[in-house]
C-alpha cells in the first residue's frame, strides 16, 4: 500500500464527507428513516458514504471497500480492506449534540493500521501519519493543504485517579458496574468513536465499551489510538480486537492507554 498516497486522501475524503453532512445537519428539518436493525439514517449517512465510496474505488480500485451503508452486499473475502463508517453516532446527530464522526480505516491482516476520525461539528481531525503514528490538526481545514498537526500521545494513567470516557447513548447499567472497579478520578461521556480520540490525546485514559458496535464504528478511533500508543483489547480475554470477522460483529471491548491495570 502506497500510504503517502492513502494518508491525504483519507483526509480529503473525510472533509468533503464532513461538509455534505453538515449541509444536512444545517436544515430546520431532514428525514431519518429506520435500518432494518431499527438504526436510524439520514440523507447524510448516504451523501457521506457516496463521496468516500467513490475516492477510495477510484483510486485504490483492486482494496476491497466495506462501508456500512453497503454493508449488506459484502460477503467476507479479504482480511485487508478499506472499511468506512460515513457517519457514526447518527443518534446524535439526529439530536444535534454535535459528537458525530466521518469514520476511514484500512485493516492490513486484521490490524486497523491507518484511519482518519473527522468531527465536522466540534471542528477536531484526527489522522494517522503513513508512517502510523497519530496527530491532531489544527483548523480551518483546506481540502488540499493540511494546516499544522500535533503528535497526539495517550496519557501516563495513574491507576488510583483514572479519567474514564464512556458512551453518551449506549452507557448502561453493566458498564457502571465495570467503572465501579477502578479508581476513578472524573468520567466524562462522548458520541461516536471520539471516545477513541479522547484516549489517543490523553484526554481520557481508559473507555470500556459492553454493548453492540460493528468494526466500521470502531477501526478508524482504533486506528488513530493505536497510532498514539494505545490499546484495543476484547473484553472477555484481554486479546487484541481483530478485523474481518465474519458478520462484523465486534465482541466487548476495552481501550486503554498502557498502564491501565485491567480488570
Amino acid at each position: 500500500m502506497d500510504f503517502a498516497t492513502l494518508v491525504p486522501l483519507f483526509r480529503r475524503l473525510a472533509l468533503v464527507a464532513g461538509d455534505r453532512i453538515l449541509q444536512v445537519y444545517g436544515q430546520p428539518d431532514f428525514e431519518v428513516r429506520a435500518k432494518g436493525d431499527a438504526s436510524p439514517v439520514t440523507e447524510a449517512d448516504e451523501a457521506a458514504d457516496a463521496v468516500i465510496s467513490a475516492g477510495l474505488r477510484a483510486a485504490f480500485p483492486d482494496v476491497p471497500l466495506i462501508t456500512e451503508e453497503q454493508a449488506a452486499s459484502h460477503a467476507l473475502s479479504a482480511r485487508t480492506f478499506f472499511i468506512v463508517d460515513p457517519l457514526d453516532g447518527t443518534k446524535e446527530f439526529v439530536q444535534r449534540r454535535g459528537d458525530f464522526t466521518v469514520n476511514i480505516a484500512y485493516v492490513q491482516d486484521g490490524t486497523p493500521t491507518h484511519g482518519v476520525v473527522y468531527a465536522p461539528a466540534k471542528d477536531r481531525l484526527f489522522y494517522t501519519l503513513p508512517d502510523g503514528t497519530a496527530v491532531e490538526e489544527t483548523g480551518p481545514f483546506d481540502k488540499d493543504a493540511p494546516g499544522p498537526v500535533t503528535p497526539i500521545r495517550v496519557s501516563r494513567p495513574d491507576n488510583t485517579a483514572l479519567m474514564v470516557v464512556a458512551s453518551k447513548s449506549h452507557r448502561d447499567q453493566a458498564t457502571d458496574d465495570y467503572i465501579s472497579h477502578y479508581s476513578v478520578r472524573d468520567m466524562t461521556s462522548a458520541g461516536s468513536s471520539l471516545k477513541f480520540c479522547l484516549v489517543a490525546t490523553g484526554e481520557a485514559d481508559l473507555y470500556p465499551r459492553l454493548g453492540r458496535t460493528m468494526e466500521w464504528d470502531t477501526a478508524a478511533g482504533d486506528a488513530v489510538l493505536r497510532g498514539a500508543g494505545g490499546q484495543v483489547v476484547r473484553f472477555d480475554d484481554h486479546q487484541p480486537l481483530a478485523y474481518g470477522k465474519q458478520g462484523w460483529d465486534n465482541p466487548f471491548f476495552i481501550a486503554f492507554a498502557p498502564g491501565v491495570t485491567l480488570k
